[in-house]
């Protein structure tokens, strides 16, 4: 049961992934946004990614006609022709979802993305610093968590960078894309322009903080959450 419960939760994940791809070339095709309205702000943080994305792209382009020219069967031909194309705009979606699923800092708080799969959204209640800070992890994936005596930091890189670090007032529960993480103390996170996000979002907090002055921000649970529906 619980190897078939495994297999269908990653059969779920590459049915939305595969979704998200197709979603993402219609909205960067339309020039649109996810997430964008008004008084919303957003940062990109695909600028580290985008070279080796098109290098991909551009061998993928290159090597479809002349897999056509070489293979001799015309069944095959065709069978491959769909695959290659299948690929290559998969590809090209993939980048688009890395520029239509931009960070966004809106009334509600700051939603950190990348592409489709990752949405983790931080109210300004819970956010007790935003700084510029150079950071790296040891993997490959899109979610790292570690976590050192009392400590527990999540960071969300671009090929194993980040630029950003977000500090909480206290240990808080953050919905990652494999659900809840309690005690997180710190986020990073990869922005193009750190500057440029680190001050957004310190005239958020301070917005915020003004328009809070007269309530207890102790009384506060924040909890975030993840999701690529929107």
């Amino acid at each position: 049961m619980i190897v078939l419960r495994k297999a269908w939760s990653l059969a779920r994940w590459f049915v939305r992934l595969e979704i998200g791809i197709w979603r993402s070339l219609f909205l960067w095709m339309t020039r649109r946004v996810a997430g964008q309205g008004p008084g919303v702000e957003a940062f990109s943080y695909a600028k580290q990614i985008t070279p080796v994305i098109a290098v991909f792209v551009f061998v993928s382009a290159i090597e479809l006609p002349v897999v056509h020219i070489l293979l001799p069967w015309d069944t095959v031909r065709l069978v491959v022709d769909v695959l290659s194309v299948w690929a290559l705009l998969w590809m090209v979606g993939l980048l688009a979802s890395m520029r239509v699923f931009p960070h966004l800092l809106d009334e509600g708080g700051l939603r950190i993305r990348c592409g489709t799969t990752v949405d983790v959204r931080v109210p300004w209640a819970a956010i007790a610093s935003v700084k510029s800070r150079r950071g790296s992890v040891d993997t490959g994936k899109s979610v790292h968590v570690a976590t050192a005596d009392d400590a527990t930091v999540v960071s969300l890189p671009v090929m194993k960078l980040t630029r950003v670090a977000i500090a909480l007032h206290g240990p808080t529960t953050i919905a990652l894309p494999d659900g809840p993480r309690d005690g997180v103390t710190e986020l990073r996170c990869y922005v193009d322009d750190p500057g440029a996000f680190v001050a957004a979002a310190q005239r958020r907090i301070d917005g915020y903080g003004e328009g809070a002055s007269g309530h207890d921000r102790s009384r506060c649970e924040p909890r975030a959450s993840s999701s690529a529906s929107s």
